[in-house]
């Protein structure tokens, strides 16, 4: 460990970044822990190296392009950037061991800022699990990555705006066998036209004619879109051959190369939790939140928690709350004034309203169905133990009152992936099936390390000591 941080900063997306550049010129010594080799996190991958990619850069669009200024503007200031960084213990007195190049480090910082960003919410549907099945981030990853782009016939199944943003970037790509389905329920449009009014304030008519852009050049190129569609099933022995759906009173069957799975994102829980920072069940967003006071400090003192990793607000409104937090820091600080502090933070959380008046319209819109949340008995829950739905209601009825007996019992949520799949869906059945709130029955139990560490590794570390 060398000196003491004022701050470090875990994740380099868009709520990474601007904290990171907001702490460092305001004077705080910055450190910035990231697992990619470049900026940007996942909305923003690879954004400086496609710079100069015009052809791929026409495919993302100018929302994606947007990013590099962030970024250049986080490397233009004092802090110190590491990359290819995993952060795999983090502790609530600042204390943040790391790893790279097979070496462990350990940080000390008086604040952190945890900007871990989202994952797409699991999606246990029959067949979910077989070779040729991914998720619509997957592939925009390797969209943004390596300019791959899917072949044969490409189903995307789910619903939200990722949905339809990626399958627009797909047709600019050059996709010409693309085939839409929206799970999202006819019923959701009644109450989220509730938040309407609110939406067509801010920057929530910007976002409304890109979705409906979206989904005019999707009907103008002849996709074919089923709305409304229940009882999603995934066909195949060896690999996904096939989709089954029902779509109104209709039961349907498409064949297929390639299907992308999506209902949405979810904050990154592991970090938080891992720490002890206190969580809440949202309905509105359907998953788990940190709770967070305005400017965005955790229940721990001294513990931040910008963008997505907080609640879902998406890349413009994420930067925004990497700014409010960072300036909290710098204001405990003493390197800003009270005046200076009520004015940019008056400043900053006036720009996050305005992108955040779409957000509730979204949320209600875009709601799982049930059966997303709380999948049928024969449904594979956790990948890594091979754990079905219907054996977890087993153990219920047995006595199990929450995630982390079912851990015990059955070992759902100890396989690579530490719970990351699993763990959103055990507390809903669980939930579902012991009639509690889910606050009531909680969420597992994370601990260290967040990321694989070797013996080799840590000995290295007590070696140097």
């Amino acid at each position: 460990m060398k000196g003491l941080w004022d701050a470090i900063v875990i994740g380099a997306g868009p709520a990474g970044m601007s904290a990171a550049a907001t702490l460092s010129e305001g004077g705080a010594r910055t450190l910035v822990v990231d697992e990619q080799p470049l900026p940007g996190g996942q909305i923003y991958r690879a954004v400086e190296r496609n710079a100069d990619n015009a052809s791929l850069s026409a495919v993302l669009g100018s929302d994606y392009a947007a990013g590099a200024a962030l970024a250049a503007r986080m490397r233009a200031t004092a802090a110190e950037l590491r990359f290819n960084t995993s952060a795999w213990r983090i502790d609530a007195d600042g204390t943040v061991w790391t790893k790279a190049h097979d070496k462990i480090e350990r940080q000390q910082a008086r604040t952190l800022v945890i900007a871990s960003g989202a994952m797409e919410r699991p999606v246990p549907v029959p067949g979910w699990t077989l070779p040729g099945v991914m998720t619509v981030g997957a592939l925009q990853i390797m969209l943004k990555d390596s300019g791959l782009r899917p072949c044969g016939r490409l189903v995307l199944a789910g619903c939200g705006p990722l949905l339809y943003l990626f399958a627009g970037q797909c047709l600019e790509a050059g996709v010409s066998d693309l085939v839409l389905l929206d799970t999202a329920e006819r019923a959701n449009l009644i109450p989220a036209l509730q938040h309407l009014p609110k939406a067509v304030c801010g920057h929530g008519p910007g976002y409304l004619r890109k979705g409906v852009g979206l989904i005019i050049a999707l009907r103008r190129h002849g996709v074919n879109i089923y709305r409304g569609v229940s009882n999603l099933r995934i066909e195949g022995a060896e690999r996904a051959v096939a989709v089954s759906f029902r779509a109104g009173r209709r039961t349907l069957r498409i064949d297929l190369d390639l299907i992308a799975l999506h209902e949405g994102v979810i904050p990154s829980q592991q970090i938080a939790r891992s720490i002890g920072c206190a969580h809440r069940w949202d309905e509105e967003q359907q998953c788990f939140l940190p709770v967070l006071d305005p400017m965005r400090e955790s229940s721990i003192p001294g513990i931040f928690i910008a963008g997505d990793s907080g609640g879902i607000v998406g890349a413009a409104a994420s930067a925004h709350t990497g700014a409010l937090g960072a300036l909290a820091i710098l204001k405990r600080l003493d390197k800003i004034t009270d005046t200076e502090f009520a004015s940019r933070k008056a400043v900053t959380q006036r720009a996050l309203r305005a992108h955040l008046t779409i957000r509730p319209f979204l949320d209600r819109l875009y709601r799982p169905r049930e059966e997303v949340l709380v999948p049928s008995d024969e449904v594979i829950v956790c990948r890594c133990e091979g754990i079905r739905a219907g054996t977890i209601r087993d153990v219920v009825r047995q006595g199990c009152l929450g995630p982390n007996q079912a851990k015990a019992f059955l070992r759902c949520g100890m396989g690579p992936c530490q719970g990351r799949m699993c763990g959103p869906t055990v507390s809903a059945i669980v939930a579902r099936e012991t009639r509690q709130t889910p606050d009531t029955t909680g969420y597992y139990r994370i601990r260290p390390p967040l990321k694989p560490v070797s013996i080799g590794e840590l000995a290295s570390q007590y070696e140097e000591d």
